[in-house]
């Protein structure tokens, strides 16, 4: 109760300085709109089902291209683990990669697919794959040698190691890796979005910007912010940190 009063005390008193700089002056509404402004806007395109249109596009888009690239890290990840050869190789490349901002792309997924879902899909395949690989590597290389020795000597090879010993092991980092994916496919998603024919947050940004409305721009803006710190706190991190006291790295 006392971080949430923290909280809601500390987010009052910024929407309280925002309405008074509007309504004093302090800066016009075409440079930023009043908190009023913006509610009006959030309000109109819920009512209308515009803006939840858009997060339902959105999200469509999003278990689409996060479930992909979860599956294909993970596949990435586990051969960079098992193959040095790989490792020297394609993990050197997966690094250089990750750098590469997810925006970058898609040019190149337009030229590739045209201006439609299947560009946004692939930036955000490519957003989360990365990720998620470079984490199930580590997490499978971290695993303590004494955890393999002993499940060696009861007999546990190949497979049936991997299953058993060497996967559960690298579970944390499989979490970690997962809320990361998250993240970078949520905001790859936005980027793709904004050269999107639409529906979706990132369309209705861009045609909110490019009609200099202010207050939906910026209540478009509260949307993504405020879906990405709900579900990052309300399920990934819980789940992570579960998982974390299960494996005893966090008491």
């Amino acid at each position: 109760m006392n971080t949430a009063l923290k909280r809601i005390i500390f987010f009052a008193l910024i929407i309280g300085f925002w309405e008074a700089g509007s309504r004093f002056g302090l800066w016009t509404e075409v440079v930023l709109p009043s908190p009023t402004s913006v509610f009006q806007a959030l309000a109109s395109g819920i009512s209308d089902q515009t803006l939840i249109i858009d997060l339902v596009a959105s999200f469509k888009r999003l278990l689409i291209g996060l479930g992909m690239a979860l599956l294909i890290g993970t596949s990435i990840g586990v051969l960079l683990a098992k193959s040095k050869t790989a490792d020297d190789t394609l993990g050197s490349v997966l690094l250089a990669l990750q750098s590469v901002p997810s925006i970058v792309w898609l040019p190149l997924a337009i030229m590739w697919f045209g201006l439609n879902e299947k560009s946004v899909i692939f930036v955000v395949i490519l957003g989360g794959t990365f990720v998620m690989a470079l984490n199930i590597r580590m997490g499978i290389k971290n695993v303590s040698p004494l955890f393999i020795k002993a499940a060696q000597t009861m007999g546990s090879r190949g497979l049936d190691l991997f299953i058993r010993v060497i996967f559960p092991a690298s579970i944390p980092y499989v979490v970690t890796g997962s809320r990361l994916a998250w993240a970078f496919a949520w905001r790859a998603l936005m980027a793709g979005e904004l050269l999107s024919t639409g529906p979706g947050l990132g369309y209705t940004l861009r045609y909110a910007s490019d009609f200099g409305d202010m207050s939906l721009v910026i209540a478009v803006m509260i949307i993504i912010g405020v879906v990405g710190a709900i579900v990052d706190q309300l399920i990934f991190q819980r789940v992570e940190k579960s998982v974390m006291k299960r494996w005893g790295l966090e008491s």
